[in-house]
């Protein structure tokens, strides 16, 4: 048998990630993530996040808790995250925030990785930067020799461009890690409070 990470698509991961926040309906779901424009990591569907609602129940990481009906619109499930969601929706990120060779998946797990403990992402994000860094180090080492012997630049520019986009990303995540060092970036899953925005984001999302 499978483990439930394994089979946890990014849409799944979205999901769960969402009910860590408070029992919702699909609809809702919906609603909140192209308010908060998730879509812009991946296309979201009403006919695919209510496939995923379906699959991730008959996986056990989440369950209903009650039908509502109001007035002539269509009964409404809401459903709660599992205590088995709740631990695999971590799991996944966990795993993922490291990796180098899934862009989508990465960049899924940064967007939820403010589920983890600070200490947690520092060193996840670690593992990261050894990994790239050695991915940089290989582009910069293999354009050097490529150029030595003579290989037509026309040929390299992919080269070239995955070189630049590995010393960004650098760049990027040691300021990042940075400013996780210090206490101006507020972390972790009690760092957010039920701000009078998300209030309101969460009520027109149930309309």
């Amino acid at each position: 048998m499978k483990d439930p990470i394994d089979t946890l698509t990014p849409m799944g991961v979205m999901v769960l990630a969402l009910l860590r926040e408070a029992d919702m309906h699909p609809y809702e779901m919906v609603r909140l993530l192209r308010a908060r424009h998730d879509d812009r990591l991946l296309a979201i569907t009403n006919g695919t996040l209510y496939h995923t609602v379906a699959r991730l129940q008959k996986a056990g990481l989440l369950d209903e808790v009650g039908i509502d009906r109001d007035g002539n619109r269509p009964e409404r499930t809401t459903y709660t995250l599992t205590d088995a969601g709740r631990d695999t929706v971590i799991a996944w990120v966990r795993r993922e925030l490291p990796r180098v060779d899934s862009e989508t998946e990465f960049r899924i797990a940064l967007a939820e990785s403010h589920n983890l403990e600070r200490d947690d992402v520092v060193e996840l994000l670690g593992e990261r930067r050894t990994a790239l860094l050695a991915a940089h180090e290989m582009h910069s080492h293999g354009l050097a020799k490529a150029r030595a012997k003579g290989v037509p630049p026309q040929v390299l520019v992919e080269v070239e461009r995955e070189e630049v986009l590995l010393d960004a990303e650098l760049r990027w995540l040691d300021a990042l890690l940075t400013r996780l060092d210090g206490d101006d970036l507020p972390w972790g899953p009690s760092a957010f409070t039920d701000t009078d925005r998300y209030l309101a984001q969460r009520k027109a999302a149930q309309q």
